[in-house]
């Protein structure tokens, strides 16, 4: 293994969990999460993504340890500790490609979000009823200039946090962002549950209903409750890895991981709980797609006293939990370049503003001038492919490469990956899981990778 070299930036354990939580819980949880399991039969899709949650979590802790060890981004730290000679450093790029894949789409929707601020601040939406407000997302959508615009912005927002360093920019921003997020969240479920069909959206979210599963298909629900994971804990393209290079050695990581894992799911399901009563109450089908955050959150606002305000809050809360994963991805992206190519922190921020802005024009002008362009078939857009490339390849792929390195003999190995996750204080990860991450999760991520191809393709 090459020499590792300790000097770099160390976040609080608070900024630490919170950056790493930010970095995780973002648009999979408040915007994918809701309308992936209203598509997948509720309950018994959010039973299995739990399943897969807990069975992916080590890879987070791997990510962690990697970082932590090499005190690098992937793209530096697979060279660092590398048995000599066995190339696995080649791989080192699949957390550039990875981050640009993810925010050539995650900066047009979190650009959504901006503008639903603007919207809900204006009353531009005060007073619609439900049909007019899904028209009023339609013309947001069609609208090639307020597009690029929210992209634009959000691009500029995310680099010039990252530009101003890792614990004055990164860790203070994220920090206030996350605090935000859950307290409107819990004021929002609160009022979504007295809705006058609550109960009803409330039954479809947590009651299992079996029939989905013939309705739907198990290795179905399966295959998009395991991406689904993969998009929620943000594992397999270094996003983690670089967080854990900026951790401090003083906790062992397991704990950490869990800590991470249960904000996020905590997240995901309160998001549910305010999305789900408002289908029923309002007639919108819990299936409706992406836009389903857009046309059902404007009607929780219509009906609530003060809800102009408490629209406005939301969605500035909501687009600062997007924001916070476009400024973690964003950190991953400069650290690559300043681990991997020597570049200066401020320079590679303003060489990936142009570069990032440019890949992501094709999905801003997806809805509109390019609309013409269906590339998985009738109705699709660049969006979905781009979504399909990151979710269903580059991050299970991702993944089973950290699980391989940790585990192979010929990799990192799991005598070092077990004495780097358990230093510290805290939750030791257990020995016994070797067998199960050797061979038991390498097949299952395989599986479902297959499974998902084959329902994409040929069903």
């Amino acid at each position: 293994m090459n020499n590792v070299t300790t000097s770099r930036a160390v976040l609080g354990r608070l900024g630490f969990l919170l950056v790493s939580a930010g970095c995780a819980i973002g648009l999979g949880n408040v915007w994918r999460f809701p309308f992936t399991t209203g598509t997948h039969g509720g309950m018994v899709f959010v039973m299995v993504y739990i399943f897969f949650l807990c069975a992916l979590l080590p890879v987070m802790i791997m990510e962690f340890a990697v970082g932590r060890a090499s005190r690098r981004n992937m793209g530096q730290a697979l060279h660092v500790l590398e048995p000599q000679g066995t190339g696995w450093s080649r791989f080192g790029w699949i957390s550039l490609a990875g981050s640009y894949l993810l925010m050539m789409f995650y900066t047009t929707v979190t650009g959504w979000m901006l503008i639903y601020c603007w919207q809900l601040a204006t009353g531009n939406l005060a007073g619609l009823d439900p049909s007019q407000v899904g028209a009023a997302f339609g013309s947001l959508l069609a609208s090639p200039g307020l597009q690029i615009l929210g992209m634009t912005v959000t691009v500029l927002l995310g680099f010039g946090i990252c530009a101003m360093g890792v614990q004055q920019g990164v860790e203070r921003v994220v920090k206030w962002m996350m605090a935000g997020l859950f307290i409107l969240l819990a004021l929002l479920v609160w009022q979504a549950l007295l809705l006058p069909s609550a109960e009803e959206g409330v039954r479809f979210y947590l009651v299992p209903d079996w029939s989905q599963v013939e309705k739907v298909g198990l290795l179905k629900i399966c295959n998009a409750a395991m991406n689904q994971a993969f998009f929620a804990l943000s594992v397999g393209i270094g996003a983690m890895t670089v967080f854990g290079s900026y951790q401090s050695k003083s906790r062992s990581l397991s704990g950490e991981a869990i800590w991470i894992t249960s904000l996020n799911t905590l997240s995901g399901i309160m998001a549910g709980l305010i999305i789900f009563p408002a289908c029923f109450s309002f007639g919108v089908e819990p299936g409706a797609g992406p836009g389903l955050v857009f046309v059902t959150l404007p009607n929780i606002f219509n009906t609530m006293d003060g809800g102009r305000i408490w629209g406005t809050l939301f969605f500035i809360f909501l687009a600062f939990a997007s924001l916070s994963t476009v400024i973690a991805v964003f950190e991953n992206i400069i650290s690559y370049s300043v681990d991997v190519w020597g570049m200066e922190r401020h320079r590679a921020a303003m060489v990936h503003t142009a570069a990032m802005w440019l890949l992501s024009l094709p999905c801003a002008l997806g809805f509109n001038v390019l609309d013409w362009i269906q590339p998985l078939g009738a109705g699709s857009t660049i969006l979905d492919l781009e979504d399909f490339i990151l979710s269903n390849n580059i991050l299970p792929l991702g993944s089973l490469l950290f699980i391989l390195f940790c585990t192979r003999r010929r990799g990192w190995g799991w005598n070092s990956f077990l004495a780097e996750a358990n230093e510290g204080e805290g939750l030791k990860f257990p020995n016994a899981l070797r067998f199960y991450l050797t061979w038991i999760l390498p097949a299952m991520i395989v599986i479902v990778l297959l499974v998902g191809y084959v329902d994409k393709f040929f069903s």
